[in-house]
Formats: structure tokens, C-alpha cells, sequence
């Protein structure tokens, strides 16, 4: 029998029995091979998730990769056997937003794996079967689970509709500043700025294609048609604005703390930029996501330094929040 973590209220946990929830109609289930531990699942742990997304008890774990062991009725027997992924946000196909695709709007309200839906820290996730995405027989299951982070990341890039030969920008070198610069990088920009508060990841952006690196602190341009903000930090969103063109692109990613500094509408409306925002990702960024790691495009093992097993839970959590730039992304193996 194998085990699962179980948050049963901000602050208490326990390892608990884990015993596979059998797949339902429409349903599938799957082998968790690892799951990866972001900021989100440190909010959970530490109650400090906004009120309403979350639900205790749970059991966390929404960046996973797994291999469907059963399926049930009316879910192709083909799939069993296949390594996936899933999509998180549990959205309810009938709503004007969903039919539209953009099944992370669902008006019928938020539910999400691994924060009011059972996740993927355990051994085995049962889920909507709609929600996975098969990846190639030959993928590498531990790169693949940072493919949730890089599915939100493929949604940016997909509204910044960054073109060839234009200049980019990436603010924030954390893992989903590392996506951004492979996404944009495979769009053969002319220019490809990274901006961070360090340089401890400016060896790593290079490698990923980034052909100029700055901190926050030094001079910056003002000339970039496409940023995508990735940094969550209270001055980001400014920095991101500051570094575009005239009618440039902005796209926001990061959640600041209450109190963070605001963009201008004075300067929005002036220097006509169109701002987008991305919160998690809909079905085209996640099919978008796995045909970009199956062509080889995108390579996030080196983002990961950390594997635990799942008993050291609150190590992994006191990792991702130490704020010590050797901790990338950390994954915990059932």
C-alpha cells in the first residue's frame, strides 16, 4: 500500500494509507511517477491561499506526471499504459467561457486538482479522463512534470503572439522565467532580454537562449515589443510596462502580495500597450505545451534540483521557501 500527504488544516499534516480511488465513468486512473511543489502548494500549507481556492483536507499536488494503469467506462482502453499529464482546473464543458476554451474562466466556479480537488501527492490520481494529454512513448516522466508549470507559461506566449525577429523580454528567472525564455526563443526573436533581481540564473537563461541579461537595477531599455512577466514580485508588473515599446505586448503571470505597485492607466492609455494576463492554463496552451516538449523545443530537467520522497513533505516545502538561489524546482517521488 502505498502513502499519500494529506494538508488537514493550514499548518497539520500527515502521511496517511493510500488506497487508488477506482476510475468511474469517464474517469482514468494514474500511477503518479513524481509531482512538483510550487509556491501555491507552500500558500496551502501555510493558509495563506485566498478564501475559496482551497478546501481542507487535502491532499496537494497539482504539477504531476503519471502512467494511466486503468480507465473507466467510456474511456478508450488504449490509454491505458500511456504516460500523461493533466490538466488541473476541473471546469464544467457547458458554460459560454468553456465552450469557448477558455476553461480556466468556467462560470460555474473554481475547482482545481490539488487545491479543492484530491491531487497528485500519492501514489496513484484519479481524474476526468478529458483532462489528460498523452505525451510520447519515449518521454522522460521526471522533465515531464514541470509541464504544468510550462503549460501556463505556453498560454502567455500564445497572447503575446510574439512574431520572428521582434525583441522580447523575460521578467523573473524562476521556473516559469525559464519557460518563457524556451517558448520565446523557439519564436527566433531578434533580441532576447532577461531581467532578474540577481545573476545566479543568468548562465542558465543564456543556455536556454536568452541573448541578454540584466538585473533590475541596471539600466534597462524601452524599445521591446513582447514582455512576459513572470516574477510575481510588488514592482514587476512596472518593470515589465517600463521595458516596452510604444503599442508593445505585456503579458502578467506572477500574483503579488497585496500592496504591490500598480500599473499607470495614465501611461497604459498614452503609450497604448495591450496588457494580458494569464491565470493557469486552458486546453490549446496545454496541447501547445506537449507538442513543444515531444518536438525537444523545451528541456526543464536542468530547472530541477531537488528529488524527495513523498514521506519529506514539509522538508520540500521549507526548501521552496528558503529563498536560496540553489533551490530551483523541487519534485517529491511517491
Amino acid at each position: 500500500m502505498s502513502t499519500a500527504v494529506v494538508v488537514e488544516a493550514p499548518g497539520r499534516h500527515r502521511l496517511v494509507p493510500h488506497t487508488p480511488r477506482e476510475p468511474g465513468p469517464g474517469e482514468a486512473l494514474v500511477a503518479v511517477h513524481a509531482v512538483g511543489i510550487c509556491g501555491s502548494d507552500r500558500e496551502v500549507y501555510q493558509g495563506n491561499r485566498p478564501e475559496g481556492y482551497v478546501r481542507y483536507p487535502l491532499t496537494p499536488g497539482h504539477e504531476w506526471s503519471g502512467t494511466v494503469s486503468k480507465v473507466g467506462p467510456g474511456v478508450p482502453a488504449g490509454l491505458v499504459g500511456r504516460k500523461v499529464v493533466g490538466e488541473g482546473f476541473r471546469n464544467c464543458q457547458v458554460c459560454d467561457r468553456c465552450h469557448a476554451g477558455e476553461t480556466t474562466l468556467c462560470t460555474d466556479g473554481y475547482e482545481e486538482t490539488g487545491f479543492t480537488q484530491p491531487g497528485a501527492m500519492a501514489g496513484t490520481l484519479t481524474l476526468p479522463a478529458r483532462l489528460l494529454h498523452v505525451l510520447p512513448d519515449d518521454a522522460d516522466l521526471t522533465a515531464a512534470a514541470l509541464l504544468e508549470p510550462a503549460a501556463c507559461i505556453a498560454a502567455a506566449a500564445l497572447k503575446a503572439r510574439a512574431l520572428p525577429g521582434e525583441r522580447v523580454a523575460v521578467v523573473g528567472t524562476g521556473t516559469l522565467g525559464m519557460f518563457a525564455v524556451q517558448f520565446l526563443k523557439a519564436l527566433s526573436p531578434v533580441e532576447l532580454l532577461v531581467v532578474g533581481t540577481g545573476r545566479d540564473r543568468e548562465a542558465l537563461s543564456r543556455s536556454y537562449g536568452a541573448s541578454d541579461f540584466r538585473t533590475k537595477d541596471q539600466q534597462l531599455p524601452d524599445d521591446i515589443d513582447v514582455v512576459i512577466e513572470t516574477a510575481g514580485s510588488a514592482s514587476a508588473a512596472r518593470t515589465a510596462a517600463s521595458l516596452l515599446r510604444r503599442g508593445g505586448r505585456l503579458v502578467l503571470t506572477g500574483i503579488p502580495a497585496p500592496g504591490a505597485e500598480g500599473l499607470d492607466p495614465t501611461d497604459l492609455v498614452v503609450r497604448q500597450l495591450e496588457v494580458h494576463t494569464v491565470f493557469g492554463a486552458p486546453p490549446d496552451a496545454w496541447a501547445h505545451t506537449v507538442r513543444v516538449f515531444g518536438a525537444g523545443l523545451l528541456d526543464p530537467l536542468p530547472l530541477v534540483t531537488h528529488e524527495l520522497p513523498l514521506t519529506e513533505f514539509p522538508q520540500a516545502i521549507e526548501l521552496v521557501g528558503a529563498g536560496d538561489p540553489k533551490v530551483g524546482k523541487v519534485l517529491l517521488r511517491p
